[in-house]
């Protein structure tokens, strides 16, 4: 029963999820608060809904989402023992294990999304979590570079990884919107060549989304 319950509904999983996880401090009110409880329950849920989307029967692909999804479960436990000295280590590990993630999901919702022929509330979910994931594979990709030089990008509150994260996490959304407040900056070319192609990336997807849906629409109104 929860085997068919989360493949029937595993793009509202995981749209619920990505939410949860990237905007959690909205409902806390502390990053405290959201570091330490909401941070391993949204991999979890994150993990379930993953299962949902990336498990095909019979397929290869299976065996390195199960690789990926056990160190993501396990990332937030690891970290309470983890001593202040190596938290720079240890987070630039994690950043680079959850960028491939999210990055392998994006892969199966878009390979979801391509599919020809019909408009279902799945579809428009689905697209939902496509630029969520995109927010998400840009702040750990962010964050990645912040860890290893916190001169690359400029105005980051640094009291603490809890303020890093949700700090490049608001950048992330400014890139991937281009809205561009400016109180964040890109700093050094690289990191400022990575943010021009992510909000590429991110504005290629709208466009090609819109296109996609019109189509299924369009095919849909045809075939009734």
């Amino acid at each position: 029963m929860i085997k068919s319950f989360v493949q029937n509904h595993k793009y509202e999983l995981l749209l619920s999820a990505l939410l949860l996880h990237l905007f959690a401090g909205i409902f806390t009110r502390s990053l405290s608060s959201a570091s330490n409880i909401m941070w391993p329950l949204t991999m979890l849920l994150l993990g379930v809904a993953g299962i949902g989307v990336c498990i095909k029967k019979g397929s290869l692909k299976n065996y390195i989402f199960l690789i990926l999804l056990l160190p993501i479960i396990a990332i937030p436990f690891i970290f309470l023992f983890i001593s202040n000295e190596r938290e720079s280590d240890y987070f630039l590990i994690v950043c680079i294990v959850y960028a491939v993630f999210f990055a392998f999901i994006f892969w199966e919702v878009m390979r979801f999304l391509l599919k020809p022929g019909y408009i279902n509330i799945d579809i428009i979910t689905a697209a939902g979590c496509g630029f969520l994931l995109l927010i998400e594979i840009c702040t750990f990709l962010m964050q990645y570079y912040f860890y290893q030089n916190p001169n690359s990008i400029r105005g980051i509150d640094t009291l603490n990884h809890r303020t890093i994260h949700a700090d490049i996490i608001y950048f992330s959304c400014i890139v991937c919107t281009s809205t561009g407040f400016g109180d964040i900056v890109p700093n050094i070319f690289y990191t400022k060549l990575v943010v021009a192609f992510i909000a590429i990336c991110a504005h290629f997807y709208s466009v090609v989304l819109v296109g996609v849906l019109i189509s299924k629409f369009v095919s849909k109104t045809k075939d009734g």
